[in-house]
């Protein structure tokens, strides 16, 4: 598949930089532990994989984001393929911090995010699995 560059509602911003803005906003929102901000991103039949395995809904995803406390929480090698109104987002993410059980955690994952437009984008689906070294 290849990255398309269609026009986006946001004053002729391509589809890719507008979902690449958004998951930014999510990035620096989790930091800042703002759900608040987040929620409106999440489409609410969210699910997300952590690189554990586990699966969260999106209001436990917003209540983690309440606890856990981040030094670092940073996005790169940001990748967007398009195709009509699915945005399919892949990059890599280093958060270092405290979980919300109080456990320490550094670690560098990819991450794959799935985003809808159905009159604004949503993020549907989000899943992590760690970088070995």
């Amino acid at each position: 598949m290849q990255r398309t560059t269609q026009t986006s509602s946001w004053a002729g911003e391509d589809i890719a930089s507008a979902v690449t803005r958004l998951e930014k906003q999510w990035a620096a929102a989790a930091k800042a532990n703002d759900s608040a901000k987040i929620a409106p991103l999440l489409a609410e039949v969210f699910v997300d994989m952590d690189s554990d395995g586990t699966i969260h809904r999106k209001s436990q995803v917003l209540d983690r984001v309440k606890a856990e406390k981040w030094e670092t929480f940073e996005l790169s090698d940001i990748k967007v393929v398009v195709t009509g109104n699915i945005a399919i987002v892949n990059g890599v993410w280093h958060g270092k911090g405290t979980l919300a059980d109080g456990k320490a955690v550094d670690a560098h994952e990819r991450w794959l995010d799935t985003w809808h437009k159905n009159g604004k984008w949503q993020c549907m689906a989000s899943a992590s699995a760690p970088i070995q070294a």
